[in-house]
Order: structure tokens, then C-alpha cells, then sequence
């Protein structure tokens, strides 16, 4: 086991090392939060003005953009609110829904501006209804947005109260916590971004998850300390983001997890010449997989109910 606390001269030579995997690797982790998928536009609800059922829908990354010069479908998510009758009311998240530092956001300032605009909606609608209920749901990066602002109502810090979040429904979220209730098979570890720190309070029952069997975006093993890494590198790529206290904390956790492992030997053993090449070789199996894109057909149940029909009928049932 390594020491606590480290001298600086350890944790300076260490980094060093492992410094330029950790640059490389981050722009890998930044492509898996990505997701090239294509469903076509969701049928508009001609719902009533205030429904008992509001649905806010957040897109993954790529699949919406805030360029008045480009349009973009709903995405995967289509394949979720088009079922919904209409009595059901559904709004689509705008946001940049990009990730790298030559788009027009970097990965924690988009899913920020994500966060910001569908407590934005809710905020409206819950201004003007008061007898409305709320959904949230998204797909990669917007599963990450959707889980951070139902952790914020949950811990009552929120634009409304927990007890009018009807369901949160994530899918491949990047912050899945192995503590999350989950729908279908369990798979390992926690998502790439590492767990949300106090969870989703009392929003927690009513809260699923989505996570195939190899979707390293959602399910990171937890050993594996320069994914580990590079997710939270790309959480906190907001500038707001070394402000908060929540950013220490995350920090904190990778930190006492990685002494526990054995310190800096580990992360240099994962960082090395052998260790980068055989990553590389299991993030383009990842990629040729299609798993991260394939939740429309992911069978969650023995009645065979793909992750995303299971939540179209999961807010059937809540409408």
C-alpha cells in the first residue's frame, strides 16, 4: 500500500510520467462520451398546457447543437417520447452537446449549459402549473446532465421540490454509480466521469439506470485509475468547475482509491508503453461494438423490452 500522505516529490515525479498518457487518453474518453447516432425527429405532442406528465429530454453529445445554422433530431431519445401519448407534454434540451476544445464548448461547459437549460424549462412549467409532474430523462452526455440536475432537486437545493419528480430515466450515464438502480443485467464498476457524490437523494426511487454489458462510458472498471482520471478531467473541464466543493470531493475519492490500490506504482503501471497499447486496442473494439449506440435494441427483460421501450413504458405508466 502507498503512503498518506505522499511526499510531493513522489506524486511530482509520478505525474510527470503519466502525464502525456493522461492527455492522450483524455481525448479518448472525451470520443467514448461522444455518440454518432441518428433516429430521426420526434413527433411533436400537441399536449395540454399543463399536462400531469412534462418530459424534459436531453440529447447526447453531437445529437443536438445550440448553431442556429444546423438542425438536429431528438436522437436516440425519439425512440422514447414518440410513444408517449399526447396527452403527455415533452421538451427537447437544447445545448452545444459537444466535447472537445476546437467545438464550441469543452465537455463540462456543454453538459453545464445542459444543466442549466432544463432546470431552465422545469423552472418555467412548474412557474405556470402547479399541479404538474416531472420526467427527466437522457442518453450520454445528456444522462449526465439529466442525473446531475435530478441530484440537485433530490438533495433540495433544485428549481422544484423532490416530490414532484416523477421519474429520472438514464441512459449510459457517464456519473452511474454502482449503487444505482439499474435495469437489466448489472455490469461493473462505476461510469467513466466516477459516481456522483451524494447521489440523487430523495429522488433516488425514483431513478433508473441503463447500462449495457461493455459500454465503457457507463461502466468503468474501478481499477482502472487512468480512465478514472481522464472522466474526471472531463467532468471538471468546465471553468467554473475548481470552484465547487463537489470538485475536491471527486478528487478525494480517486485519490484515497488510488493508495489503496498502491499508490503511484499503479498508476505508472497503467500509464506505461504495454498498458496504453492494449487500452487502445479495447477503446477500437469499443468503438466497432456500437454498443454505446445501441440502446434501442438492448433487451433489458425476459419480455424482451429494449432500454428504450422499457422507458417509454415506464412513463407511460407515470403520465
Amino acid at each position: 500500500m502507498g503512503k498518506w500522505p505522499l511526499e510531493a516529490s513522489e506524486w511530482g515525479a509520478g505525474l510527470m510520467r503519466v502525464k502525456k498518457s493522461l492527455a492522450v487518453f483524455g481525448a479518448c474518453v472525451a470520443t467514448v462520451v461522444g455518440s454518432v447516432v441518428s433516429v430521426g425527429a420526434g413527433v411533436a405532442q400537441a399536449a395540454p398546457a399543463c399536462p400531469n406528465l412534462q418530459v424534459v429530454a436531453i440529447p447526447g453529445t453531437w445529437e443536438t447543437t445550440t448553431d442556429p445554422g444546423e438542425r438536429r433530431g431528438p436522437g436516440l431519445l425519439a425512440t422514447v417520447t414518440n410513444p408517449l401519448p399526447s396527452s403527455v407534454g415533452v421538451d427537447y434540451v437544447t445545448y452545444a452537446a459537444t466535447a472537445f476544445p476546437w467545438e464550441t464548448e469543452v465537455y463540462g461547459a456543454s453538459k453545464r449549459q445542459a444543466v442549466d437549460n432544463a432546470r431552465g424549462i422545469i423552472a418555467d412549467v412548474a412557474g405556470r402549473c402547479g399541479n404538474t409532474s416531472f420526467a427527466l430523462v437522457g442518453y450520454s452526455q445528456g444522462a449526465d446532465a439529466a442525473g446531475d440536475l435530478a441530484a440537485e432537486i433530490g438533495t433540495g437545493l433544485g428549481v422544484v421540490p423532490p416530490h414532484r419528480i416523477a421519474a429520472v430515466g438514464l441512459v449510459s450515464d457517464p456519473r452511474r454509480s454502482e449503487g444505482d438502480a439499474i435495469v437489466g443485467p448489472a455490469v461493473i464498476g462505476n461510469g467513466a466521469g466516477g459516481p456522483r457524490v451524494g447521489g440523487f437523494g430523495l429522488v433516488n426511487p425514483q431513478t433508473r439506470t441503463f447500462c449495457a454489458a461493455g459500454d465503457l462510458y457507463c461502466s468503468t472498471p474501478k481499477d482502472d485509475f487512468v480512465t478514472r482520471l481522464a472522466g474526471f478531467m472531463a467532468q471538471n473541464s468546465s471553468p467554473l468547475a475548481p470552484l465547487t466543493g463537489r470538485y475536491a470531493q471527486e478528487a478525494l475519492v480517486i485519490v484515497q482509491d488510488l493508495i489503496a490500490a498502491g499508490g503511484m506504482p499503479t498508476l505508472e503501471s497503467q500509464s506505461s508503453d504495454g498498458a496504453n497499447q492494449d487500452r487502445a486496442e479495447k477503446l477500437r473494439m469499443f468503438y466497432q461494438s456500437q454498443v454505446h449506440q445501441d440502446y434501442s435494441g438492448y433487451v433489458v427483460d425476459r419480455n424482451g423490452a429494449t432500454a428504450t421501450s422499457w422507458l417509454a413504458n415506464w412513463l407511460r405508466s407515470k403520465a
